[in-house]
């Protein structure tokens, strides 16, 4: 018979109500997680003595390890180099965090222009990297290096980091293909005349109703090669002062330009996105003949389209204006070192041994296709050695005479919000375009031109917030 107030399911022991909110397994993970937690607490963790190293790029870290190796074993411990890869993103909100917050830092770190931007949005003194204008010139080391590759690291004057490249551009094209069809490239001196001599090679042969080639990759919604071709062009967005000047009448044509050549039913361009497996499918089947590239993406190619070995070749970009610039520049790297840094000699001392050596030179060049910012270099015989992927071509001395005259950037803080709104002209031109049925760059270059001034005003006013940089510049 039951006791009054029994439970005839009840264990003959039990737990305190309140580990009833949890079942067995999970309070089993808090013991766990709190055991896990002490340990980490209590657990006496030395630093790794040295010199820390972050960096983004897994082929750069390849590149450097033997070169740190050997570097290391010369070294006392405290001088020793250690390399941290983080992805793009850690790195900039690590990078970043540490300048503002105090959160730990590297003694050496490569870093993009997007990265290194951010950290000039304040006043000089504040800037996390160390200031190296002095020590540069002291050294002599700003006459050794390419001047335009010195200026994408520079903000109101003061250099903070040694450039790890150029990055000139030149066009690549399926030579097999332009070549069968009796066209010598050589006879391209401008984008007018690119045009004109190629737009035969888009006939539709095969009657589907679209030609059978296209002749550019570019598109409107790819506003780093919108931003390249109006460099070369001697435009872009900031000019050597760092003042805005989005709204230019040379920026204007490129913007028509392009516009003109992705729109109406006579475009000659097609959307081919690198690192992307439709946009590989579309050069290994002809579907696109040229495309910008810069030297670092010579080694993309060499890797990811392997099948193109011997049918590609390159040559000078087309000018806007005969006798005018026939390269560009996209991308860029450079070696910063914080001033959080535990000891500076050693970092400087370590990166001018990594960043001037004609090892890293040679090693960059091979296996990335990215050649040196340092002038003296650039006699090696290993931008000579002929290359079967580009048919033959001795291409790295091809980026070596293009070098000198890369247009030179600024490295505001504003220019990825300037760009996404060049971004926003490029496509609000197109719409424009289709809706009025206006196709040529004399059509379009009235439109440009307002989009363009009204994207200039948009972003002078986020400008004007910053204090710093507004009264450098009014």
């Amino acid at each position: 018979m039951q006791q009054s107030g029994g439970n005839p399911k009840q264990r003959p022991w039990s737990l305190p109500a309140y580990f009833d909110i949890l079942s067995p397994g999970g309070w089993v993970i808090c013991a766990l997680a709190a055991v896990s937690t002490i340990v980490l607490v209590l657990w006496p963790i030395s630093p790794k003595a040295g010199l820390e190293f972050w960096l983004f790029a897994k082929s750069h870290q390849r590149l450097y390890d033997p070169m740190i190796v050997a570097w290391n074993t010369a070294q006392p411990p405290a001088q020793r180099v250690h390399t941290v890869l983080l992805s793009g993103n850690a790195l900039q909100r690590r990078l970043l965090s540490g300048f503002l917050s105090g959160t730990p830092l590297p003694d050496l770190v490569e870093a993009y222009a997007q990265i290194v931007a951010q950290a000039f949005k304040g006043p000089l003194e504040d800037v996390g990297f160390v200031d190296l204008t002095d020590t540069v010139r002291a050294e002599g080391i700003d006459a050794q290096i390419n001047a335009p590759s010195l200026a994408l690291w520079t903000s109101r004057g003061r250099i903070f980091g040694l450039p790890h490249d150029v990055h000139p551009v030149l066009l690549a094209y399926r030579a097999d293909l332009v070549e069968a069809a009796g066209i010598d490239v050589t006879a391209i001196q401008t984008w007018d005349d690119f045009v004109r001599l190629l737009r035969p090679l888009m006939r539709d042969v095969d009657g589907d109703g679209y030609p059978d080639h296209y002749l550019l990759n570019i598109w409107e919604t790819n506003p780093e090669l919108i931003e390249s071709l109006m460099l070369q062009a001697g435009g872009g967005l900031f000019d050597a002062q760092e003042r805005l000047v989005m709204h230019s009448e040379m920026n204007a044509r490129v913007l028509a330009t392009v516009a003109s050549w992705t729109t109406g039913p006579n475009r000659l361009a097609v959307n081919a996105p690198e690192f992307d497996a439709a946009g590989n499918k579309m050069r290994l089947d002809g579907t696109v003949l040229f495309s910008l590239m810069p030297d670092w993406l010579t080694g993309a190619w060499r890797q990811d389209l392997p099948q193109l070995a011997g049918k590609v070749k390159l040559m000078p970009l087309p000018a806007w204006d005969k006798g005018s610039r026939r390269t560009t520049v996209m991308g860029g790297t450079m070696l910063g070192i914080p001033k959080r840094t535990k000891d500076f000699d050693s970092a400087w001392r370590y990166a001018k041994h990594l960043y001037l050596s004609p090892d890293l030179a040679r090693g960059l060049f091979r296996t990335t296709g990215i050649i040196s910012p340092v002038k003296r270099h650039w006699t090696d015989s290993v931008y000579d050695e002929p290359s079967p992927y580009f048919c033959g071509q001795r291409y790295g001395r091809l980026y070596i005479a293009a070098a000198p005259d890369v247009p030179p950037r600024t490295s505001s803080p504003y220019n990825a919000l300037a760009r996404d709104k060049m971004a926003e002209s490029a496509l609000a031109l197109k719409a424009y375009a289709e809706h009025y049925g206006a196709y040529t760059v004399t059509e379009l270059l009235p439109e440009a031109s307002r989009l363009l001034a009204q994207a200039e005003a948009q972003v002078r006013e986020q400008m004007q917030r910053n204090i710093f940089l507004a009264q450098k510049h009014p």
